[in-house]
C-alpha cells in the first residue's frame, strides 16, 4: 500500500512539472498518442435485438411468405391480454419484423441514449414513416443491455405503379434512431482494477512502439513505460480512479513521431486505383511498355445478277469484313538507384500510362526484381 501511495503521489508530481512543460519540445509532424493507439479494454460492444416496426402505409411484411411476423404480433397481443381466435388469418400490411442493432460505447452508464440502426428481415418493401415498438437489446452474453423504441428516419424511398413497374432510390427497407436506445445496464470493464495501462497501436511496428515508450518515460519518469511488443505498451498507472484518467488524459495527448510505414504498392483489381507509399524504391530497370490496337470493321455489299431484270439470279448482300492493326509508339525510360516516388510518377505519365498500364509496369519490375516494395493486389 506504502508503495502504491508513493508512486501516486510521485505521479502527480511529474504530471504538474510535465503540464507546466508540455509542448516546448513537440515536432509540429508528431502525432497524438490518441490517434495512433486506443487502451486495451475501453471498446465498443454490439448490440442486437428484435422487433417490430408499425404504422406502415402498406409497404409492410406480406404474412402468407412472413409467418414470424404474425407469430409476433400475436405474441404481443396476448401480453396486453388480447387473445387472437384460432384459425384467425392476419392480413397484416403496415407491420414489418426488423433487426436492430446497435454499438455501446466504453463506459455507458444507465440512462443514456444511443442511435440504433433497423433492417427489415421479411419482405416489407419500405419502413418510411413507420414507428418501431420497445424491443429490448442484448449483447454477446445474452443479457439486455438497452431499450430501443422511436420513429424511423428512412433515407430510400421507393414508388411502384399497377403495372409492376418499381422506382427505388437509396435503400428505403432501412433506417435509422437517434437515441433510440437507452441503456440499461453497465458493461463490466476491469479499467480501473489493473495496476497498469495497456496501450495497443492500430498499426503494428516496432518503431512507434519503442518511440512511444521512450517518450513516456522521458515526461513522467524512467520504468513508467514498456515496449512489449510492435503493438502493446504497458504503462505504470496511478489505482485512484481521478488520477488514472487525468494520468491517461496527459498521456493521450502527448505528441510522437510514428515509425515510417513500410514500403508497400497497393493495386485495387476493380477500380484500377493505385496507391504507391512514400518508401517505395526502384533499382536500375529500363521499361518499355506499348499495346496494340486493333480495329475491325463490317461495310457490306450487294451483289446484283449479271444481266438486269435476270429471273436467273438474286440480289444478295455479302459480308466484307476489314481487320486493321496499329501499334501505339512507346518510348523506353530508365529507372536510376534509388528512384523516388516522385521520379516513378513521372516517369509513367511521361510516356501517357494509363491507370491498367501501370499496374503492368508495376508487376513486371516487382517480377523482375527492381521494385523494392510489397506489391499489395486487392
Amino acid at each position: 500500500m506504502r508503495d502504491s501511495f508513493d508512486f501516486a503521489m510521485n505521479t502527480r508530481r511529474i504530471l504538474l512539472i510535465a503540464m507546466l512543460c508540455f509542448g516546448a519540445g513537440q515536432n509540429a509532424l508528431a502525432d497524438r498518442i490518441k490517434d495512433l493507439a486506443n487502451v486495451a479494454g475501453v471498446r465498443n460492444n454490439q448490440l442486437t435485438g428484435y422487433g417490430l416496426v408499425v404504422g406502415l402505409d402498406g409497404t409492410g411484411d406480406q404474412t402468407s411468405q412472413t409467418p414470424f411476423t404474425v407469430q409476433s404480433v400475436v405474441n404481443m397481443l396476448t401480453q396486453f391480454g388480447i387473445t387472437i381466435p384460432p384459425g384467425v388469418n392476419l392480413q397484416l400490411k403496415n407491420v414489418a419484423a426488423v433487426s436492430i442493432h446497435a454499438d455501446l460505447p466504453a463506459f455507458s452508464k444507465p440512462g443514456q441514449a444511443i442511435d440504433v440502426t433497423v433492417a427489415s428481415i421479411g419482405n416489407a418493401k419500405s419502413l418510411r414513416g413507420g414507428s418501431l415498438l420497445m424491443a429490448p437489446l442484448r449483447g454477446a452474453d445474452g443479457n439486455v443491455y438497452a431499450i430501443a423504441q422511436g420513429n424511423l428516419i428512412v433515407g430510400g424511398f421507393g414508388a411502384s405503379g399497377n403495372d409492376g413497374s418499381r422506382v427505388t432510390v437509396n435503400v428505403p427497407s432501412a433506417g435509422r434512431i437517434p437515441n433510440g436506445a437507452t441503456v440499461e445496464r453497465t458493461v463490466a470493464s476491469d479499467f480501473l482494477t489493473r495496476e497498469s495501462v495497456v496501450l495497443n497501436l492500430h498499426i503494428p511496428d516496432f518503431t512507434t512502439s519503442n518511440r512511444l515508450a521512450i517518450l513516456i518515460n522521458e515526461t513522467l519518469g524512467p520504468g513508467t513505460a514498456q515496449a512489449i511488443d510492435a503493438v502493446s505498451v504497458n504503462i505504470r498507472a496511478p489505482l485512484d480512479p481521478m488520477q488514472r484518467t487525468s494520468f491517461l488524459a496527459h498521456i493521450e495527448n502527448l505528441e510522437v513521431d510514428p515509425g515510417q510505414a513500410a514500403a508497400r504498392v497497393i493495386i485495387n483489381s476493380r477500380t484500377g486505383t493505385v496507391v504507391i507509399g512514400a518508401n517505395v524504391r526502384v533499382t536500375p530497370a529500363a521499361v518499355s511498355h506499348g499495346s496494340l490496337v486493333v480495329t475491325i470493321s463490317e461495310k457490306p455489299f450487294a451483289s446484283q445478277p449479271i444481266a438486269p431484270f435476270s429471273d436467273s439470279g438474286q440480289t444478295v448482300v455479302l459480308p466484307n469484313s476489314r481487320v486493321d492493326i496499329e501499334q501505339e509508339k512507346s518510348s523506353m525510360f530508365l529507372f536510376q538507384p534509388g528512384t523516388s516516388l516522385d521520379e516513378i510518377v513521372q516517369a509513367v505519365n511521361r510516356v501517357g500510362a494509363a491507370p491498367g498500364d501501370l499496374v503492368a509496369i508495376l508487376e513486371a519490375l516487382k517480377q523482375a526484381g527492381a521494385l523494392r516494395a510489397e506489391l499489395v493486389v486487392i
